[in-house]
């Protein structure tokens, strides 16, 4: 089998930590699903998904019917899955013959439910999400109560697996009142579900950020997605936890990622000559660089450009010239023997350095979770201890 340009590879013990550590966090009787949208956020769902299984995760979330196929694929018969953003109507057949559970957002939904479910004499688990604040998808107020009578009207096709919720920016401590006010909102909806005598059998509104801050928001189910990967949500997440930990500094949460490739060619480059496309970079000296072959194209930021390191043989080598569709060019004037075919570590760790997805993020100004989301399918993937 031919070779692709670079390569990941994914820490099974650093995950299983990962999950031990949100469980002691959440308490042992939640249940954890594991939100593999985006590719499981770039680390690759097919084999993410065993991997979870492994550390002790039997429910994934996705945010498409596509991605709930690949899931369905890698996953084993005791693991659920669930679709929390698009399933086209053409597809709701398939969801239900296949027992993948999904929200449901709007009324019009429910009655193309229950017809295919009744062709398929098969129950359709449906999640009720409700709008609490962030007006992104879910049922408001006026239309819930008809949702509700139609799902325990129809209870012989029609499961209420879930009601749900989605937090707009609990990873930021300025929006508490927000988290606050949609919270309430959530009991309001759980209280008109009390009242019709219809309580759903999984309660969930807490994402990673939620449930590692606001224990008040943990109910039967936490949707996490970052955190399982080895990042905090954010800073304030971080601060929060070690004020209640008293620590100075945790390294509970470990990233399970690590990037890799491998030297293409070696040049020698006069004082004055210039490097890549452009002026933007001119050797002020002799230099010694390395090729490395791939670029923005296979997800490498080209906003590295001039910025950004490397790690050859332990030590740190500053990227020069632009990054290009698939090559960009370092400098190894500074380090002996760097040969072609030398790996090379553009995320994790080798020897004593360390290259994080924060000093990518501090620069291009992504996100971690856009950083990773972006990387290509195709780079393979494979677990390691």
């Amino acid at each position: 089998m031919v070779r692709h340009s670079s390569r990941i590879e994914l820490s099974q013990s650093s995950l299983t930590g990962n999950i031990n550590f949100i469980r002691k966090k959440i308490g042992s009787e939640i249940r954890i699903s594991s939100v593999v949208k985006a590719n499981a956020y770039g680390h690759g769902i097919k084999e993410f998904v065993k991997m979870a299984e492994k550390a002790g995760v039997d429910h994934f979330a996705a945010a498409s019917a596509f991605e709930a196929e690949e899931v369905l694929e890698a996953k084993s018969p005791s693991s659920d899955v669930m679709i929390m953003g698009i399933l086209y109507d053409e597809d709701i057949h398939w969801a239900i013959d296949h027992e993948i559970e999904f929200y449901v957002f709007n009324y019009e939904r429910l009655p193309l439910v229950l017809e295919e479910a009744k062709k398929l004499d098969k129950k359709a688990k449906v999640h009720l999400e409700v709008e609490t604040g962030a007006n992104r998808t879910g049922l408001p107020e006026t239309e819930f109560t008809d949702c509700l009578n139609f799902v325990k009207k129809h209870k012989k096709y029609i499961e209420f697996t879930g009601l749900c919720t989605h937090f707009g920016g609990a990873e930021s401590l300025s929006n508490q009142f927000k988290i606050d006010r949609q919270h309430k909102k959530y009991k309001e909806f759980l209280r008109t579900c009390k009242k019709k005598s219809y309580m759903p059998e999984i309660r969930h509104i807490a994402c990673s950020a939620a449930a590692l801050a606001y224990p008040d928001t943990v109910y039967d189910m936490v949707r996490i997605g970052v955190a399982q990967y080895g990042f905090w949500p954010s800073p304030d997440i971080y601060f929060m936890h070690l004020q209640e930990t008293g620590k100075s500094s945790n390294g509970s949460l470990k990233r399970l990622f690590t990037w890799k490739t491998d030297v293409m060619d070696i040049r020698d480059v006069d004082a004055g000559e210039f490097i890549g496309y452009g002026t933007a970079y001119q050797a002020t000296q002799d230099m010694k660089v390395a090729v490395m072959p791939l670029g923005y194209s296979n997800g490498y930021p080209r906003a590295q450009s001039n910025r950004g390191h490397v790690l050859i043989k332990g030590k740190k080598a500053p990227i020069v010239g632009l990054i290009n569709m698939n090559l960009f060019m370092v400098d190894v004037s500074h380090i002996e023997d760097v040969s072609v075919g030398e790996e090379v570590v553009l995320v994790g760790r080798q020897k004593n350095n360390t290259i994080n997805i924060s000093s990518f993020t501090q620069v291009t100004q992504l996100l971690n979770n856009e950083m990773l989301s972006r990387l290509p399918a195709a780079i393979p993937r494979r677990i390691v201890k």
